[in-house]
């Protein structure tokens, strides 16, 4: 089973950015995590951060063409405003789980709307790196029951 994590615009910044929302923990630390936990569910992993939207697009992209069996999406800004990483989601046929370190619905209101929950099969936020792992873990129980209800 193959998951892809993607981590937008300034999450490159975790461990130095506003450590009262997001921790100290940094990116690597988050991606050490979850490939621990992924090794130990037996799914194989990738990790992909980039602060170039369109470079995240052809990710997507490549996604679709990798049949990846999920993603997880942490889009950062991105999640309020970008059309062009939604639509490219959109092409995927595979469980997207959206992820965020803090509670985005408790914070500005700009904050509160995310043009990603309408493609999404889930949406966490607010559990630091937690939200990464419960993600993964959702990620990985969506694809499971499709494989079980296609079988």
């Amino acid at each position: 089973m193959n998951i892809l994590v993607l981590h937008g615009v300034n999450l490159d910044q975790f461990g130095r950015r506003d450590p009262r929302h997001y921790g100290t923990a940094t990116l690597a630390d988050i991606d050490r995590t979850l490939a621990d936990l992924a090794a130990e569910l037996g799914v194989r992993l990738e990790c992909f951060q980039t602060n170039h939207e369109g470079e995240m697009c052809e990710r997507i992209h490549r996604a679709h063409a990798e049949a990846v069996d999920a993603v997880l999406i942490n889009a950062g800004a991105w999640t309020h405003y970008s059309i062009a990483i939604a639509d490219a989601l959109a092409i995927l046929t595979v469980p997207i789980v959206e992820v965020h370190m803090s509670n985005i619905h408790a914070r500005e209101p700009f904050r509160h709307h995310s043009v990603i929950a309408p493609i999404a099969r889930g949406q966490i936020c607010g559990f630091g790196v937690d939200s990464y792992l419960l993600g993964l873990r959702a990620a990985l129980s969506l694809v499971r029951a499709a494989k079980a209800e296609a079988a």
